[in-house]
């Protein structure tokens, strides 16, 4: 396929290079969003699970190895906290598959013009 990718015009070659960047860019972005939403739910039922204990529970979290004994206001105020910083990283990393959606199936539509012109 190299060899064959050499013959074609430098400007065709850089629009399959360009497309190759968009195409493991777009796979960045959903590892990013899978991973955050993985978070999301971990966040999400840590938040149920504090709602069924009573205000006065020994409630303890992780710093690194450890295992610290908190409030539970404190631990449902940083859970809420991470939650609303995951959902906007969500919502960024959503505008960014959109736009490299796009930017790739524009891509694809002009090599296929380029590649059709070319035969």
């Amino acid at each position: 396929m190299g060899e064959d990718v050499q013959r074609l015009p430098p400007h065709v070659q850089q629009r399959i290079l360009r497309l190759q960047q968009v195409q493991r860019s777009l796979q960045e972005i959903l590892y990013q969003r899978q991973q955050l939403e993985l978070e999301l739910t971990e966040v999400e039922n840590a938040l149920r699970e504090l709602d069924n204990l009573p205000e006065d529970a020994a409630i303890y979290k992780s710093i690194g190895t450890l295992l610290i004994r908190s409030e539970k206001s404190k631990v449902l105020e940083e859970l809420n906290d991470r939650k609303e910083i995951i959902n906007m990283r969500l919502t960024v990393l959503g505008k960014q598959e959109e736009r490299l959606r796009g930017q790739l199936k524009d891509l694809q539509e002009k090599l296929k013009q380029e590649l059709g012109a070319e035969t």
